[in-house]
């Protein structure tokens, strides 16, 4: 029997970051799961992984800070024992257009979107190339490849996500340790479930497949990249975005 694999995810309270947590879950991943905002929401997921049968924990860290993080990895390191799998899902968005944008608002979007990648990636890449293996996939986004007005801070991070993961891919290869990153379209949330049928109607025109991705598409492309079936896979971006960027 194969050894049982450890997998940290960020921002896994909610949203894709849990449905990523249970996907690998169900794959018989043991979940450490990091997250700041929802302490409440991060406790719901932490029952639902314990209830599919895995170990789980939750850590509660705010990934723009290096030395919590260093902090936060080195004691999943002492509970788990390892960590195979990284995912950088934890992001935050403050839309404006750039003439009307604050600079505390590009700075904490750059602060926890790319930053917080670099940070986890920096302390968890040290235990991952001692065991000579590691998956690290980092959640991008679509608008990191093609721009969006009104998010100059998110679009800058998410392309950011790009260029440190292909970086990372050529760095930490000969250790076996592969990393890619998966670049989300519209996804269903809370948030697009409140828009209007004529907002929604505006959005499908930009997609060719017609509809909205949900969570379970993203995990699914996680679940992917980090299986073996992935292991020759690695400085890639696997878009999940119905066609909405080609």
């Amino acid at each position: 029997m194969a050894e049982k694999r450890i997998a940290l995810v960020t921002g896994a309270g909610r949203g894709i970051g849990a449905e990523i947590a249970l996907t690998l879950a169900a794959e018989n991943t043991d979940i450490a799961v990091v997250d700041y905002s929802d302490q409440a929401a991060a406790q719901a997921t932490l029952d639902a992984l314990t209830a599919a049968g895995v170990t789980a924990r939750y850590y509660r860290c705010d990934v723009s800070d290096f030395t919590a993080t260093k902090n936060v990895v080195d004691q999943i390191v002492k509970d788990f024992g390892k960590i195979d799998i990284l995912v950088n899902n934890a992001g935050i968005t403050a839309d404006n257009l750039l003439l009307r944008m604050e600079e505390a608002e590009w700075d904490r979007v750059l602060s926890i979107n790319l930053k917080g990648c670099f940070n986890m990636i920096k302390h968890v890449t040290p235990y991952m190339m001692r065991k000579r293996y590691g998956r690290i996939v980092s959640i991008s986004s679509v608008v990191g490849l093609m721009g969006n007005a009104g998010q100059a801070n998110y679009a800058a991070s998410k392309a950011g996500i790009i260029g440190l993961t292909k970086t990372v891919a050529k760095e930490f290869g000969a250790r076996n340790i592969t990393a890619n990153a998966v670049a989300p379209g519209f996804i269903k949330t809370a948030m697009t479930d409140a828009l209007t049928e004529e907002q929604k109607q505006a959005m499908y025109k930009l997609i060719p497949l017609g509809k909205l991705g949900e969570t379970k598409d993203i995990a699914n492309a996680v679940k992917f990249l980090v299986s073996e079936d992935a292991r020759y896979i690695t400085g890639v971006v696997l878009k999940v975005d119905g066609g909405m960027y080609i």
